[in-house]
């Protein structure tokens, strides 16, 4: 079979297989949306960081019998160099296809989902749905001799968000004396579309009232300011030429520029019908900077604190001094439902950030506190055997939560936080220990110059989700 190499042929093979394409709301027949009881949400970093967008574009293009035809020469130990590093990437896109499939959410964010800055190219994401979704993937990992195969599974919408990440701001922000990609990005990348996330659904997502933060100014941000040079006496972090302790460390023109969101902040409604009627559910996403990296000054820690605030202020009643894209201003109406989705790059019990802001929003009275820090709160077995044998960073072994981690940091960094009215029965992170199936989708030495339970793997981070009755 041919290999779709343009967005043309992609979206023919699409409609082809479905019978339609709705560019409006990116639609396909899939799985029907049937009268529905029970939602299933989840957010899942895929770690699919890739040197640029066409890579990932021309992995998501391969067919599955170009797939299999790499997979054979693996097990056989035949691949050329060139070739194994294709194979490693189908492995890693198979088993996070399987462990999609093996949780079957119905409605799902996708971090590092790469895309090509202003989110029109819809080539990657399609290629995933349609080459690798709607396949039957292998419940004990996509590199396993067995075969035991999983149910695809189909999403009848979906949507690209446009990022700051590898968006050159025009401005020198990190002070080394030229403007260069990636640090003086707006949101750190080596190309416009690096890291950015996706969602899909099998439900509606009423595009006509998605709201999009991503220009949205962090000195708007009521207590934000210009962040100051802090760290004045560290030999191996020296301050730049020119600069002073206490210094702000934006020119005014950079900081006046400045956005909050390092990718974008989105409020994406999906319409969900049910025995009365249809219930709207506002998917609140975003994917904070790590608090981390840091020099002279706490740049990225204040700024996770910010973009982890915003969802506070939004959906609590304090956002009146937010406006989205469009320049309409304020936060959720009280009575409307929601979940907060992503990998927030915070801990509530330990890390880098400030940990009481992610802890007032898991703690808000607007929030299901039953699904953030009780008996709903997501949880595995693999996250306490990944830190008690040493596979997850070290010096989190003794974190208060060790059932609640998401990631190979050892920390709990990826987050599904309902709104108080909406009922959770079950929740989950998809980690098995070494005495569960799938093992082989999250650990597997063989693959990769990390092996272990890296990204070459499938991802450092887990699925993690809930269920909703509705």
């Amino acid at each position: 079979m041919k290999v779709l190499k343009t967005a043309a042929a992609m979206a023919v093979s699409v409609a082809l297989l479905a019978g339609c394409n709705d560019e409006t709301n990116n639609y396909y027949p899939g799985e029907p949306a049937p009268e529905t009881t029970d939602v299933r949400i989840g957010a899942y970093n895929l770690s699919f960081d890739r040197f640029t967008y066409e890579d990932l574009v021309a992995e998501m293009a391969l067919t599955v019998a170009e797939q299999d035809e790499l997979m054979n020469k693996w097990f056989d130990e035949s691949l050329s160099d060139e070739e194994l590093a294709v194979a490693e990437k189908v492995i890693q896109i198979r088993n996070v296809a399987a462990i999609i499939q093996t949780e079957r959410p119905a409605i799902l964010w996708m971090g590092e989902f790469n895309n090509d800055g202003t989110a029109e190219n819809q080539q990657a994401i399609q290629g995933f749905r349609l080459n690798y979704l709607t396949v039957p993937q292998n419940a004990l990992g996509s590199t396993s001799e067995e075969f035991k195969a999983l149910e695809p599974i189909q999403f009848g919408y979906f949507e690209n968000f446009a990022t700051n990440t590898g968006l050159l701001s025009g401005h020198d922000l990190n002070r080394d004396g030229k403007v260069a990609l990636p640090d003086d990005a707006w949101g750190f990348g080596f190309y416009h579309g690096q890291y950015a996330f996706s969602l899909l659904s099998q439900y509606p997502i009423d595009t006509d009232n998605i709201r999009t933060f991503q220009d949205f100014k962090w000195k708007d941000m009521p207590g934000e300011t210009n962040p100051t040079i802090i760290n004045c006496d560290d030999e191996n972090n020296p301050i730049p030429e020119g600069m002073a302790c206490g210094d702000e460390w934006y020119t005014a023109e950079a900081w006046a520029e400045r956005p909050m969101s390092s990718k974008n902040h989105v409020d994406a409604p999906i319409i969900i019908p049910t025995e009365d009627g249809e219930k709207v559910i506002h998917i609140l996403m975003s994917h904070p900077t790590p608090p981390i990296f840091d020099t002279v000054t706490e740049n990225n820690k204040l700024l996770n604190r910010a973009e982890i605030k915003f969802w506070d202020d939004y959906t609590s009643g304090e956002g009146s001094y937010i406006y989205d894209d469009e320049g309409n201003k304020g936060g959720i109406d009280s009575d409307a439902s929601f979940v907060i989705l992503g990998d927030l790059n915070a801990d509530p019990e330990s890390g880098d950030g400030y940990l009481d802001t992610i802890k007032d929003l898991m703690y808000s009275d607007q929030v299901n506190q039953l699904a953030t820090h009780g008996i709903y709160a997501p949880s595995s077995l693999g996250g306490p055997e990944c830190l008690s044998n040493g596979e997850c960073r070290a010096e989190n072994w003794d974190t208060k939560y060790p059932d609640a981690v998401t990631s190979t940091s050892g920390l709990r960094l990826d987050h599904v936080i309902p709104s108080s009215d909406l009922n959770v029965t079950d929740s989950g992170v998809f980690w098995p220990a070494t005495f569960e199936e799938g093992r082989l989708m999250m650990n597997d030495e063989r693959v990769g110059k990390w092996g272990g339970g890296g990204k070459s793997v499938s991802s450092d981070h887990r699925l993690v989700w809930i269920n909703v009755a509705l």
